[in-house]
């Protein structure tokens, strides 16, 4: 199968790819800013993001003296705020350490932080030609539908990465995992694959024996929870308070309004008059509720309910947070948020309500 089924992809790719911006690229920063955005990122979405970061951002070095409220800010909305901390961490290791230069050498690249498997096998084969398979959820429908895999690619990651290796171009690494990449995000999707636009359709064995609509396996789905979650905008004055989160958990390194997730049968007013206590240690009052947002993470929901809050007393400390500022409202565009939190920025006014309200 392997000419075939190579040459058939190759053909395919060359005739069919899709125009992106980092193609053709050989400078390894950018191709790896590239693989690094467009982890769990539509391509349509990386494209602006990718084409501003290198405005402001041309080398690693400039990633490295940065702060991180300001890669943060420039990563805003792409989601997974772990990965552009991560790869501000090995942009300061290429700048302290390698002269700003990202390591020629394969395993001094995939040392650097947050470089996995994915990444390494990316950037490796397409700036270097190194014959590196990629696996990615792409590739693994793919091939799950190209071999007829009877369990779940995630159970049979070493089968996937057996046919990889044995199939992929000795000449062209990059060019072939560029393609099955592009094959699973354009042609063969996870619903209604276009099997008769396919190239690959007469070595595809679930396309031969009409049973692609099986594969891939699917894994057991477990239920996604729900939380309720209440958020304080609390006003002195005309300005109001927002703390960042730790690096170490979810949306870590980003700003927002004290709050957290309602506990069982709690009132959400309650809910937040604790968070804040807990968060920060400052006594409020809880003066208008505003208008309630839904926002959906990977694995869970939330309904947001955001309330106007007059502060009372006390002197922010970081306990649940490792920063506090107070700003004016027409501040909140200099910091980083969560996209949750964008929702109801439109319902902030430039002046304290609660003088008024209460």
């Amino acid at each position: 199968m392997k000419n075939s089924f190579t040459e058939n992809l190759l053909s395919w790719y060359y005739s069919r790819h899709r125009d992106m911006p980092w193609r053709g690229e050989k400078d390894p920063y950018k191709v790896w800013l590239s693989e690094v955005m467009l982890q769990q990122t539509q391509v349509e979405t990386v494209k602006p993001y990718y084409k501003k970061w290198l405005e402001r951002f041309p080398t690693p070095s400039h990633v490295a003296v940065a702060t991180e409220d300001e890669v943060l800010k420039l990563w805003e909305g792409l989601g997974y705020y772990a990965r552009v901390r991560n790869f501000q961490k090995a942009c300061q290791w290429i700048h302290e350490k390698n002269a700003g230069k990202v390591p020629k050498d394969s395993q001094k690249f995939k040392n650097l932080k947050g470089v996995g498997n994915y990444i390494h096998a990316a950037v490796r084969s397409i700036v270097y030609n190194e014959v590196i398979p990629v696996i990615d959820g792409n590739v693994k429908r793919v091939i799950s539908r190209i071999i007829e895999l009877n369990s779940p690619p995630s159970k049979s990651i070493s089968t996937i990465k057996r046919f990889l290796e044995i199939q992929i171009s000795q000449n062209s690494p990059g060019d072939f995992n560029q393609a099955l990449m592009d094959l699973g995000s354009t042609v063969c999707k996870p619903r209604n694959p276009k099997c008769n636009d396919c190239k690959l359709s007469s070595n595809c064995n679930s396309y031969m024996n009409n049973t692609v609509d099986k594969y891939p396996f699917s894994e057991k789905k477990k239920t996604i929870p729900h939380y309720n979650v209440g958020v304080g905008i609390i006003w002195k004055g005309n300005q109001i308070l927002i703390s960042k989160r730790p690096a170490d958990v979810m949306l870590g390194g980003l700003w927002e309004f004290p709050g957290g997730k309602c506990g069982p049968n709690e009132e959400l007013a309650h809910c937040v008059k604790r968070e804040i206590k807990e968060e920060l240690d400052i006594a409020v009052t809880v003066v208008e509720k505003l208008k309630s947002l839904k926002h959906a993470y990977t694995h869970f929901t939330i309904e947001l309910t955001p309330f106007h809050c007059q502060f009372l007393k006390g002197t922010p400390k970081n306990l649940g947070c490792v920063d506090h500022r107070w700003i004016n409202p027409s501040e909140i565009k200099n910091y980083p948020f969560p996209k949750a939190n964008h929702k109801f920025f439109n319902q902030i006014p430039e002046s304290n309500p609660c003088t008024y309200l209460v």
